[in-house]
């Protein structure tokens, strides 16, 4: 009897796969090499693990888009229902975050789906990706990491897709979950778990993107000082809601706030996120002043944009959508 598990990759470039001056960590082509040429600079795979390998694009992670993501989200569901016993994804990290959260939104399985990816090319010297997706498939064949959402494997690390950030621009240890740390670490092969994330996802989550072809559109706008509120206008009229990179917690002009009520008559969610890396966001009555403006909690802007987006997917309630956000 075979007892080996089926471990699914999906390829869609990144540094991981990138390819430069020999040694050098910097001026590569993210996404050059496919996912076989990263395969051969793992150590050999146990019996016990059947690796599979798709290539899903090659690109930069800042060309990742929502067509992409629905991509994804359709083909791992799709694939959850054969006899695949996980999922890696190699990833660029600049959006890796994104990805992760939106996946951790609407994946339908509780099977293991851990994302990775490298700050340093393949053709670096001490390149970072063969560790990080030698560790990335074995935790996906791990049991400790079914049912805890999807996941991100980094520097020896396991991150929650709920909060995980990139949190430097260079250095191999590039992510943290800000406030909370981390869910547990890699050392090997083996997995230790000591915390997991409490907010709903995957197959409780209520997001089905089965049947869209597009997200709304949500924006992000930068608080600042001095910033005009005419931006508001500009935004309100291309998007169907906006998030607000706030100062501190969430804050900004007398101005910005004005015209954030301004917005209420013509349907437009407003969302206050903080472009400061830790802490949360909570319920404020004098930024919000009106029934359209609520706080993004412990999300940060590209997270708050990604919820957002699909809370307008299944409701255009304000109340609900901000239950969604105490709750995801």
């Amino acid at each position: 009897m075979d007892h080996s598990h089926h471990i699914h990759l999906l390829a869609t470039g990144g540094t991981i796969a990138g390819k430069g001056k020999a040694g050098k960590t910097s001026g590569y082509e993210a996404g050059s090499l496919p996912p076989d040429s990263l395969l051969e600079t793992l150590p050999p795979l146990p019996s016990s693990i059947h690796l599979t390998v798709e290539q899903i694009c090659s690109i930069d992670s800042n060309e990742v888009d929502d067509q992409l993501w629905l991509t994804l989200v359709r083909r791992i569901n799709e694939l959850s229902q054969t006899d695949i016993d996980g999922f890696v994804i190699t990833h660029g990290t600049d959006t890796m975050d994104e990805t992760a959260y939106f996946l951790n939104l609407t994946v339908k399985t509780e099977k293991p789906v851990i994302l990775t990816g490298a700050m340093r090319p393949s053709t670096a010297a001490s390149a970072d990706g063969p560790l990080n997706l030698y560790q990335a498939i074995h935790l996906a064949d791990k049991p400790e990491a079914s049912g805890k959402g999807v996941l991100v494997c980094f520097c020896d690390s396991i991150y929650s897709g709920r909060d995980v950030q990139k949190i430097n621009t260079y250095k191999t240890d590039a992510f943290n979950e800000q406030d909370l740390s981390c869910l547990g670490y890699m050392r090997d092969e083996e997995c230790y778990f000591m915390n997991e994330s409490l907010a709903i996802h995957t197959t409780a989550s209520c997001f089905d993107v089965s049947r869209l072809d597009r997200l709304p559109r949500v924006d992000i706008l930068f608080f600042y000082a001095g910033a005009p509120a005419d931006a508001l206008d500009y935004h309100a009229s291309k998007a169907q809601g906006l998030v607000i990179a706030g100062t501190g917690s969430g804050n900004y002009s007398p101005e910005w706030k004005n015209k954030i009520s301004e917005l209420a008559a013509r349907r437009i969610p407003v969302v206050r996120a903080s472009r400061i890396g830790h802490g949360i966001v909570s319920r404020d009555i004098h930024f919000e002043g009106s029934e359209n403006c609520f706080p993004a909690y412990t999300l940060p802007p590209q997270k708050a944009r990604i919820l957002l987006s699909l809370a307008l997917t299944v409701t255009d309630s304000y109340e609900e959508m901000e239950k969604l956000f105490r709750t995801y």
